[in-house]
């Protein structure tokens, strides 16, 4: 079984293979994979949570990769545009995609106590997409954000 950003895992795993995919990816469509958009995303495969602009901007500052936001956001339209990074509405936020460059749209469970997200494996939206069939509708986009409490949070109340 593969760990989910709600079980307790080393992150090694999701880094190298995420990092891997995305410089494998840049390479093959000729994209440019600067240092600044190389951090971002290693930044986010190491959390299983959703982190803002403002969040990840001091690192990079730190790092001497820039301290303005348009740097970040620059940064972060590449990494959603080229499917390496979804943004999670309710939060304003990012997260690493889990599965990049597999036809799929977002699914993601979002803890309300800690913040953790996972996107979800498998098709999730085919009930969406089979209802908007039904009555002629052409779904573009849709991203499904279920709100709720992890493992982990859920286990601490009881």
């Amino acid at each position: 079984m593969v760990a989910n950003g709600f079980d307790t895992h080393d992150h090694t795993e999701c880094v190298g293979s995420g990092m891997t995919s995305a410089e494998t990816y840049c390479v093959e469509h000729g994209l440019q994979f600067t240092p600044v958009r190389r951090r971002v995303l290693e930044i986010l495969l190491s959390e299983h949570k959703a982190m803002g602009a403002y969040d990840i901007l001091p690192t990079l500052a730190e790092e001497g990769l820039g301290k303005q936001p348009p740097v970040i956001y620059r940064a972060l339209d590449f990494l959603v545009k080229h499917g390496f990074v979804h943004k999670v509405e309710r939060l304003n936020a990012y997260i690493a995609c889990t599965h990049p460059h597999s036809d799929h749209a977002p699914a993601f469970l979002i803890c309300k106590s800690c913040d953790r997200v996972v996107e979800t494996e498998g098709r999730i939206t085919a009930g969406l997409n089979h209802a908007a069939q039904n009555v002629g509708f052409h779904i573009e986009a849709a991203v499904i954000e279920a709100v709720g409490q992890c493992p982990n949070c859920g286990t601490a109340q009881v």
